[in-house]
C-alpha cells in the first residue's frame, strides 16, 4: 500500500507541471548518443508520447551523424573536413537526403507509431518544413570557407508545424534545409536547426539530449552538475574556464536562443531512462536547466 500512494504522490507531483505546459510547445534535438541506442531511443520515444498524451505539443529536430557516417563507409567516401566542419559534397548530399531526411526520419515516426502515438515525418517527400541558405563562413586568415552544401537555417514553415501540433501528431523534424532561392537542398546543424525551430514557434522549452547529463563545473565529474544557469552566472562561468570548450558553443546558442523569445533550455543526458519525463515533470530536474 505504502509503495501505491508513493506512485500516487509522483502523479500528484507532475500534475500542477501537466496543467502548467498544456498546449505548450516543446522542441527536442535528438542527437546521436541517444539514436545510437536503441533502448534509450524507445524509452524517449515513449517520453514523447507521454508528453503529447497529456497536452504538451512536443516537436522533434533531429541529427543522424553516425549513420550517415556509416553509410558514406559503405558508399567508399572519404569524409572530407575544412577547419573541423563536414564538407558537404553532391555525393554525400545524396546520403545525407536518403539517411537523415528517408530512413531515420520516417523510422522515428513509425516508432513512435508503434509505441501508440501519432507522429508525421516532414521531409522532402511529404511536407519540408525548413528552408535555408548556403553558409558563409570566414577561415583563420579571414579567406572565405566554402563547406559545399551545407546551410543554415531562414525560415521556418510555423504553420505546418503547428496544425500537426492541434492535430495531436508529433512533427519529426530532420536537419536538412531547401535554398528558396536556387531550390537546392542543404545539410544543416542539428542543433542550429533546433534552436530556429524553437524561435519561430515561440516554444515554451527547447530540450537537448545529449551524453552529458547537462554543464559540469567539472566535465569530467557528472556529481558537479549545476541545475539551474542564467545568462550572467553561463559567461561567468564560461569566461573562468568551469564551462568548457565543447560546451561553449551550445550555451552561447542557447542564450542567443533566450533573447530571441524561448522560455527555458534544457541539457539533459537522453540515455537515462524517462530523462525527459523527470525533467520536465519534477520539481528537481535532472540536467541543467538555462533560463534568461
Amino acid at each position: 500500500m505504502e509503495e501505491a500512494i508513493q506512485k500516487a504522490d509522483v502523479l500528484i507531483e507532475a500534475l500542477g507541471w501537466i496543467r502548467r505546459f498544456r498546449d505548450k510547445i516543446t522542441v527536442i534535438k535528438l542527437g546521436g548518443s541517444v539514436m545510437e541506442n536503441p533502448d534509450a531511443l524507445r524509452h524517449v520515444l515513449i517520453d514523447i508520447v507521454f508528453m503529447e498524451t497529456v497536452g504538451m505539443w512536443p516537436v522533434v529536430v533531429h541529427g543522424g551523424g553516425a549513420s550517415i557516417s556509416r553509410a558514406m563507409a559503405a558508399a567508399m567516401i572519404e569524409p572530407r573536413f575544412i577547419h573541423g566542419r563536414r564538407y558537404t559534397d553532391d555525393a554525400t548530399l545524396k546520403i545525407v537526403e536518403e539517411v537523415l531526411a528517408g530512413e531515420i526520419n520516417e523510422d522515428i515516426a513509425r516508432k513512435i507509431e508503434e509505441i501508440g502515438g501519432r507522429a508525421m515525418n516532414l521531409n522532402f517527400k511529404t511536407t519540408n518544413v525548413l528552408f535555408g541558405e548556403k553558409m558563409q563562413l570566414e577561415g583563420p586568415a579571414g579567406e572565405s570557407l566554402d563547406l559545399g552544401h551545407v546551410g543554415a537555417v531562414t525560415r521556418v514553415d510555423r504553420t505546418t508545424i503547428e496544425n500537426l501540433c492541434y492535430a495531436g501528431q508529433v512533427p519529426i523534424i530532420p536537419s536538412m534545409a531547401i535554398d528558396e532561392a536556387t531550390g537546392q537542398k542543404l545539410n544543416v546543424n542539428a542543433d542550429t536547426a533546433a534552436n530556429a525551430v524553437a524561435e519561430a514557434l515561440g516554444a515554451e522549452k527547447l530540450v537537448f539530449l545529449s551524453d552529458v547529463n547537462g554543464v559540469r563545473t567539472d566535465k569530467d565529474n557528472p556529481t558537479t552538475l549545476v541545475h539551474s544557469l542564467d545568462g550572467e552566472k553561463a559567461r561567468s562561468m564560461m569566461a573562468d574556464g568551469r564551462i568548457d570548450a565543447g560546451m561553449i558553443p551550445k550555451v552561447e546558442a542557447c542564450l542567443q536562443t533566450l533573447d530571441r523569445g524561448v522560455k527555458k533550455i534544457h541539457i539533459i543526458d537522453g540515455r537515462l531512462r524517462h530523462s525527459l519525463l523527470l525533467e520536465i515533470y519534477t520539481n528537481m530536474g535532472v540536467g541543467t536547466e538555462i533560463v534568461h
